[in-house]
């Protein structure tokens, strides 16, 4: 028996049945279209022999569409009423037993996750797509690669390169761990409900070999949080809290690290950042 993907018709009947009103609150928008998420999953480039991890996985759209290719997946969901009944949808639509694993629980306290899932596929709700991303690439190490549908605002800020004006911390953050691009748009009728924003895929790849260590990245992190927290001033001003407590201490680790004390945040890339780090030491 092929696996079978959900239709709108039955999409609304599974939320009514459930009595699940998508909410702002948990940034829910469940897609309804099957060619939205077979897109999500060719973009992904997921095979049989992946092992993939979905974040919020909803009704089970894109997860039907996920195990449709015949890779292995767990899938983390904090409504327990929608993760309680996923493994049974799944069953319905012909998923083999042992292809799926569901997780009832918040997606920034996960800590572990069985499998080792090497690539990452998901619609992530808006409020928490940055901080949620992060918290699995820097806990999960098997992930090598993904693609997440996220709003475009969000999207164009995780791909944006150093010296754009949309390019910030996120994107530096992101770039710690591999690099990032734009990967498509999707159409919000695709959505219910329908948002009031559009949304886009970013696809990463995460670097072959490890940046630094943890507290390196720590230390590079809270550079940048300072540079962006500030972003319109010049570094040795934006980092002087960090870099010694003085702006005139801030320049001179700043020349060390051969960046110009002089310069903004946006115009830093992660090897600048790092580089900074490490001269503070």
């Amino acid at each position: 028996m092929s696996v079978t993907l959900l239709g709108a018709t039955e999409i609304r009947a599974l939320a009514g049945e459930l009595d699940v009103t998508p909410t702002k609150k948990l940034g829910q928008n469940f897609v309804v279209d099957a060619n939205s998420v077979r897109k999500i999953v060719h973009v992904a480039r997921v095979t049989d022999s992946d092992k993939v991890v979905e974040i919020g996985p909803g009704l089970g759209s894109l997860t039907l569409a996920i195990l449709e290719t015949g890779a292995s997946m767990v899938a983390v969901e904090i409504d327990h009423r929608l993760a309680a009944r996923l493994a049974q949808t799944a069953a319905a639509h012909g998923v083999p037993d042992g292809a799926l694993t569901v997780i009832d629980a918040d997606a920034l306290h996960i800590l572990e996750l069985p499998g080792a899932p090497d690539v990452l596929v998901a619609n992530l709700p808006y409020n928490i797509s940055v901080p949620v991303l992060l918290h699995f690439l820097e806990h999960f190490d098997s992930l090598r690669r993904g693609v997440v549908m996220v709003q475009a605002e969000v999207g164009e800020r995780l791909a944006a390169a150093p010296g754009s004006k949309i390019y910030g911390s996120p994107s530096a953050k992101a770039a710690w761990y591999g690099s990032w691009r734009l990967a498509g748009t999707v159409s919000r009728q695709v959505f219910w409900p329908v948002p009031n924003v559009d949304s886009v895929l970013v696809a990463f790849e995460r670097d072959a070999a490890p940046r630094g260590s943890d507290d390196e990245r720590r230390s590079t992190f809270r550079i940048i949080d300072a540079a962006f927290g500030q972003r319109r001033k010049m570094l040795r001003q934006a980092l002087a809290s960090v870099l010694g407590g003085t702006a005139a201490e801030a320049s001179e680790i700043l020349v060390r690290a051969g960046v110009a004390p002089t310069s903004r945040g946006e115009q830093l890339g992660i090897d600048d950042f790092q580089r900074i780090a490490q001269t503070l030491g």
